[in-house]
């Protein structure tokens, strides 16, 4: 029996100690993907692994444990402000928590010791180098400790993106503490590292699972770097209270653009490894409370900082690899509403990057670099669904549809551009300034530039001259770096990223080979309402907006007085749902996702007096929560291909009849159908599911959030269910849920 089912079953006092915790101490009303199994599996005393994805969920896998269990969890983290954030977390919930860190004075430290050894804490908190010091672990192994979390496992391994040599401490576990068990969590991590985290951790009866890496709410955003502060500056200007942090690649660069963003009226801060300690503590505690909107950082921010409302995480500057990128554009959206992940990228970023791959010491990890730097390269300028091209790195399918998928599925223009003179002209142009010169001055010779260099050099006397002064400089960009990443052409990052032409441009400029590209994207006129565009639809909005503001005043008030984040009392997700159903009782109240009865005794009498004033003052009744992904309007299937689909089964066609009759693919039929059924047109899904089937598809989608994708409900369901299905029951439910 699937645990969707179980936990349809369970209630009241009959429901699993597992799930009474889950609600009554998190709020939570059911467990997210593979989190009750792996709960289970550690309760048990197996060692676990477990790959879940940024916001998957991994706190409560070991935290739940920890309360059920009679002894200590240490969790294992290298990151300071990851123990702080989740410590304040807990302890807002009446757990028994804490940390003891480099940030803490030996008289602090000392204190909380002797906490831990009378038995007054259930979580205790530790770097890797702090747990593996001789005293430290050996007290340890005379208390009762029950479990072991290491979080970041991926950091035990050398061939992990972000190795830390204090982390192959962690191998003496098992020696020291050989009765405890280990549970290793990670987001990212390829086969390799996997198998090396199990060997050097010496995890025996393994559990293992790896959820899916994809993120339905995030927005893949892939956008030409020219002009990118005016483009960066509309699209915040369309973000007015939305937190978001900036990467880019160096301290200078984070200072110079936060220099920018202060001075065209933005809350933003700098923040780097070169400021003092007590400093980047100061910038770093006022974005986690919202005194500071953005954040722009080198990569050393963000690990670890569990701050649920990030709504866009921009890339200034091209990230080294794609494992980096996943989790840098990560931490946007770990509360599950849509929001954005946005990457400036110009091939002049690969050159530098190649630059300081030249400056490794060691010839393998120049070579993994290179490797890593160009799928990264090919990732930002490929013309293909991003979502699907990021997936596939992780080796992972991408099997469902979102609402908001990527830049690339929200062109309008799927047909490939005849580019084949525009590219004969400018590698000729190539050819003419002796392969010699960069992009942007073969450009501005094909675009006829009185530029003086260009007068120096005579090339306004070559017969390339002003030949493409029909396009946009742009356009000539696009097609020079579609050219280069497809072999056409290559930069010599040795030689100031001269332009050369390579045997394959050969074939096109003297023996007529065909180029077909995609269509370049075009920019609209007008940033701010592409700006808009990009940043989603109704979904993720409060029902009564005004209270929304009253409440996150409220909120702000209560945390200050606290010296908490915000967060840390109630997430934008609880909010929103507080403005769509207005509850004003304790019953009410504690239906809100995320409310359990601890933050409810706390802190539900003011906001739900702040509701009543509100509901008195202007009459508002409840209206639907708007807080979960759904379409913005009804679909429609007239005049569409999807009506030709449904005119056949309506007619009695199976799904195999049509597939053949419009030789179409299995899951472009069922996708017909599903919004056919979404819209409407088709009542009862009984001829595609069964009804004992369906039962069992909606317990399981109960168990999800409704931002999860197919994958999730079939990993509860197993493999016997297919994904059209899932399908068809979901579409049935949005129809229901939408009235």
């Amino acid at each position: 029996m699937s645990h969707a089912i179980e936990d349809a079953r369970e209630g009241g006092a009959g429901q699993s100690p597992l799930l009474a915790t889950l609600r009554s101490t998190f709020g939570y009303a059911a467990f997210r993907p593979y989190q009750r199994e792996i709960i289970q599996s550690i309760m048990d005393g197996r060692d676990v692994l477990a790959l879940l994805p940024t916001g998957g969920g991994k706190s409560l896998c070991y935290q739940i444990p920890a309360l059920l269990f009679d002894g200590l969890t240490v969790v294992v983290s290298p990151l300071i402000a990851l123990m702080k954030d989740q410590v304040d977390r807990l302890q807002s919930l009446g757990i028994a928590a804490t940390y003891i860190n480099s940030s803490l004075d030996p008289t602090e430290i000392r204190e909380r010791q002797m906490a831990v050894a009378r038995g007054e804490v259930k979580l205790l908190y530790v770097a890797p180098e702090r747990l593996m010091a001789g005293g430290f672990i050996r007290r340890l192994a005379r208390l009762q400790v029950s479990l072991v979390a290491i979080d970041e496992a991926h950091c035990i391994s050398a061939w992990g993106h972000d190795f830390r040599p204090e982390y192959r401490e962690l191998s003496r576990i098992r020696e020291m503490l050989p009765d405890v068990t280990l549970a290793a969590f990670t987001a990212t991590a390829t086969r390799r590292v996997q198998d090396d985290i199990v060997a050097q951790l010496g995890l025996r009866d393994l559990a293992s699972f790896c959820a899916s890496f994809n993120r339905p709410n995030l927005f893949y955003d892939v956008r030409p770097k020219q002009s990118a502060y005016a483009d960066l500056r509309d699209y915040l200007r369309s973000q007015p209270r939305g937190s978001g942090i900036i990467y880019c690649s160096t301290r200078n660069g984070t200072e110079d653009l936060a220099a920018k963003l202060m001075a065209d009226g933005f809350a933003a801060t700098a923040y780097h490894a070169g400021l003092a300690s007590e400093e980047r503590q100061r910038r770093q505690d006022a974005f986690l409370t919202d005194e500071v909107q953005i954040i722009v950082a080198t990569i050393a921010f963000g690990m670890g900082i569990d701050k649920p409302n990030v709504r866009f995480v921009v890339h200034y500057d091209l990230p080294k690899n794609l494992e980096g990128y996943y989790q840098e554009s990560g931490r946007a959206g770990r509360d599950g509403l849509p929001s954005d992940c946005i990457l400036y990228y110009s091939y002049g970023d690969v050159g530098r990057q190649e630059y300081f791959i030249r400056q490794k010491a060691f010839e393998q990890e120049r070579e993994i670099a290179h490797i890593q730097l160009k799928q990264m390269a090919d990732w930002a300028s490929n013309q293909e669904c991003r979502r699907r091209a990021l997936l596939a790195y992780f080796d992972e399918e991408y099997d469902s549809e979102v609402e908001r998928c990527c830049d690339v599925c929200e062109s309008d223009d799927g047909v490939p551009v005849d580019y084949t003179i525009a590219a004969q002209q400018l590698m000729s142009c190539v050819a003419r300034t002796r392969e010699r010169f960069g992009m942007t001055h073969v450009i501005e010779v094909l675009r006829g530039s009185r530029a003086q260099r260009v007068l120096q050099l005579h090339h306004d006397q070559l017969s390339t001259y002003g030949i493409g002064r029909d396009r946009p400089a742009d356009e000539w960009r696009y097609l020079a770096h579609q050219l280069v990443r497809r072999g056409y052409m290559l930069q010599d990052a040795a030689a100031f990223n001269v332009l050369k032409i390579t045997e394959r441009g050969r074939e096109v400029l003297f023996r007529g080979e065909r180029v077909l590209l995609p269509a370049p994207a075009v920019k609209t006129a007008e940033p701010s309402s592409d700006s808009s565009r990009r940043s989603g639809s109704d979904y993720g909005k409060p029902g009564h907006p005004e209270l929304f503001e009253r409440l996150r005043a409220l909120r702000r008030r209560l945390a200050e007085d606290q010296r908490v984040p915000p967060f840390i009392i109630f997430s934008d997700v609880a909010l929103i749902q507080i403005s769509s159903d207005l509850p004003m009782d304790e019953s009410a109240f504690r239906k809100v996702r995320g409310v359990g009865e601890r933050k409810t005794a706390e802190y539900g009498q003011p906001f739900m007096a702040e509701v009543k004033r509100f509901v008195e003052e202007t009459g508002a009744r409840p209206v639907p929560a708007q807080f979960r992904p759904r379409p913005a309007a009804t679909p429609s299937v007239a005049g569409s291909t999807v009506r030709e689909t449904l005119t056949l089964f309506q007619q009695g066609h199976d799904i195999e009849a049509i597939m053949d009759v419009r030789e179409l693919a299995r899951s472009t039929v069922e996708g017909h159908l599903a919004a056919a059924i979404e819209a409407g047109e088709i009542e009862s899904i009984d001829r595609l599911v069964s009804p004992s089937r369906q039962r069992a598809i909606e317990a399981a989608i109960a168990q999800c959030d409704e931002i999860d994708g197919l994958r999730a409900v079939r990993d509860i369901l197993g493999e016997e269910y297919s994904y059209g299905e899932i399908r068809f029951v979901k579409a049935a439910h949005t129809r229901a849920r939408r009235g």
